[in-house]
């Protein structure tokens, strides 16, 4: 009789046993099943959010930007979640998760330490892109870096500057940054007239070559208002300076510099306007002639 009833005892914790280990894994898959579920409903809400801004926007670079975004909030959102997920499913294995996440913690204070850097560049980088700082086309200055930018990442800004040359700049490195194609750009002009010359008469020219350039339909598109004269910018050794700016589209300031500049070049010689160059005037001594001294020659 005990016989019987030690074989049924045995028999009952047995199925007990594997009824746990049943329930265990079925809770396993349900959490497996729904962090697989919450990812795809998060990717696709974020999907579809930033399919709607992109619809909503003219410019290619800010849907870029748009797109950009996107992949790294639904990147973050599989990470997290995922990151859930595992939590779980160890607890459900009987395994004490407290030590996992200290060791963890441990592990990710020392590579943090160890790679502060790139965490700078990736958050740097992150808001460099919401701000809207930086897009693909613009010319800027990032510190003694200057170019076209060609490409904007999380991690670096890769820029072309004039002579070709490219530049990657990481993010966590810039600390200021100078955007030459935003709204429109002003082309400052600084020209030297002798001192002999008459201002108003030089300033007249000015703005009569700045309207003939502006009635110019080669450069219409690009001038947005009239020349802007500041005056007397300084009184140089050989030269007085006079300094205006003309309005222009974004990058446009150096091609409408440089065509004025050949302008006022061509006006200024025709009215026999001067414009000085540095000089040096020496002053010759008459020679030195010795005087003999007193009682010399008796």
């Amino acid at each position: 009789m005990s016989e019987w009833q030690d074989a049924v005892r045995t028999f009952v914790t047995q199925w007990q046993g594997l009824g746990f280990l049943l329930g265990s894994a079925l809770r396993i898959m349900g959490i497996l099943i729904g962090a697989w579920v919450l990812i795809a409903l998060a990717q696709r809400a974020i999907r579809g959010l930033r399919i709607r801004i992109a619809s909503r926007l003219d410019d290619r670079e800010a849907v870029k930007r748009a797109e950009t975004l996107g992949r790294v909030f639904r990147y973050l959102a599989a990470v997290v979640i995922s990151a859930l997920a595992g939590i779980l499913v160890l607890s459900e294995l009987g395994v004490s998760v407290a030590p996992i996440l200290g060791a963890a913690g441990v592990v990710g204070l020392a590579v943090g330490f160890g790679a502060q850097s790139l965490v700078k560049d990736y958050f740097t980088g992150l808001f460099l892109l919401l701000e809207n700082q930086i897009r693909q086309g613009d010319v800027v200055k990032l510190g003694e870096h200057a170019g076209l930018v060609e490409e904007v990442t999380l991690r670096y800004v890769q820029l072309r500057d004039y002579d070709g040359n490219v530049h990657f700049v990481p993010n966590g490195s810039i600390t200021t940054v100078v955007n030459m194609a935003r709204g429109h750009a002003q082309a400052v002009v600084d020209v030297g007239i002798g001192y002999g010359t008459d201002i108003d008469t030089a300033m007249a020219l000015m703005h009569e070559v700045a309207a003939e350039l502006r009635r110019d339909p080669a450069h219409a598109s690009r001038i947005q208002a009239d020349l802007e004269m500041a005056g007397v910018e300084r009184w140089a050794d050989s030269s007085v300076v006079l300094r205006a700016r003309m309005r222009v589209a974004p990058l446009e300031q150096w091609t409408v510099r440089r065509e004025y500049l050949r302008r006022l070049k061509s006006a200024f010689d025709r009215a026999g306007i001067e414009i000085p160059f540095p000089q040096m005037t020496l002053h010759v001594a008459a020679p030195f002639t010795a005087v003999p001294p007193r009682g010399a020659g008796k």
